[in-house]
């Protein structure tokens, strides 16, 4: 077999297309891509100004909560993505059975947390934007409605990763 964790593999030379093919690695890039998305899209276009007043506000029912949680979970998620992504490519030369294991349960506690995380950031930024007047929206609204659609799809990318095949 494959030994704990896939131990018994560990040392082998490193195959960039065989890696970037596995099911986690990709569903790793999805998220990462999911994140930035969200991140971009309220920074760029989730605050706005009327002529009248320069001060900025969230475009989401004039609720700062909710551009800056949408905001750190994309962050925070585009990092995590980056920092497992690199346990990925370092995972195979690990022997060490306890080393790997700590890894993996960590990758499924944090991928089951920020699926969670997405589902309350889709919630609640989906509840703010239906309470939003259209009169204060009127540049950001499709980075807003992309920043909605992009954290509902993030939930599903982020349990794609709670199915490790290492």
């Amino acid at each position: 077999g494959g030994g704990a964790y896939g131990a018994a593999k560990a040392g082998g030379a490193f195959d960039l297309v065989r890696f970037v093919q596995q099911p986690q690695v990709l569903a790793r890039i999805v998220s990462a891509v999911f994140a930035l998305i969200v991140f971009a899209c309220l920074v760029g276009d989730g605050y706005m100004s009327r002529p009248e007043d320069p001060r900025l506000f969230c475009v989401f029912n004039h609720n700062e909560d909710a551009c800056r949680y949408g905001i750190g979970i994309g962050v925070l998620a585009f990092l995590a993505c980056i920092f497992f992504f690199m346990v990925d490519v370092y995972f195979p030369q690990i022997s060490n059975t306890n080393d790997r294991k700590y890894l993996v349960l960590a990758d499924l506690g944090f991928s089951g947390v920020w699926t969670f995380l997405w589902f309350i950031g889709f919630c609640f930024l989906t509840n703010q934007w239906s309470w939003s007047q259209p009169e204060d929206v009127y540049i950001g609204a499709d980075s807003a409605r992309a920043a909605i659609t992009f954290s509902f799809f993030s939930i599903f990318s982020w349990v794609s990763e709670l199915c490790p095949t290492w």
